[in-house]
């Protein structure tokens, strides 16, 4: 310390503390305006945040009331739409028990019926083909018997020993 105060300078003394006062003033108009404007504008962002924040509660605590009274209609409406819905399932299901024996009934018939015209059919074509096979059976007889001329005979003889005259 004694080495500083040997070696004092006026002039370099008074150099530098122009150059200090010099750098003060320039930083108060450049530069502390600036800081504290920006300060005080971080301060107003807080509090403008903080009321924010505290309306958002507050709407926050309206929103819970209304989406608990939302929640509550919704519940009540749902338990309605159930209680529609199992009585409208009970309905179709007992509508749809009717249709489908009246369906089945229907059917039944429409089975009996077509059994029935089968059967018939069956009956008239075993009827063709019985007197079909009768026709060939006669045809080939009378063809073997009609072939010679003796058999012939023999069956003209016999018809007319069979046939009486009044």
């Amino acid at each position: 310390m004694e080495k500083l105060i040997n070696q004092f300078e006026l002039g370099l003394f008074f150099w530098q503390v122009l150059i200090f006062v010099g750098l003060i003033f320039l930083l108060k108009k450049f530069a502390w305006k600036p800081i504290l404007d920006a300060v005080n504008d971080r301060e107003q962002g807080i509090k403008n945040a903080l009321e924010s924040a505290d309306n958002a509660r507050k709407e926050m605590l309206n929103l819970q009331a209304d989406n608990q009274r939302i929640l509550q209609e919704a519940r009540a409406e749902r338990d309605a739409l159930l209680k529609d819905a199992r009585e409208m399932k009970e309905k179709m299901i007992a509508d749809a028990k009717t249709e489908a024996e009246a369906q089945g009934q229907k059917l039944i018939e429409q089975a009996k019926a077509a059994i029935e015209s089968e059967k018939n059919g069956a009956l008239a074509e075993l009827k063709l083909q019985v007197s079909t096979l009768s026709l060939q059976i006669a045809e080939k007889l009378l063809k073997d018997e009609l072939s010679n001329k003796e058999a012939q005979v023999k069956l003209v003889e016999k018809m007319l020993g069979d046939a009486k005259l009044n």
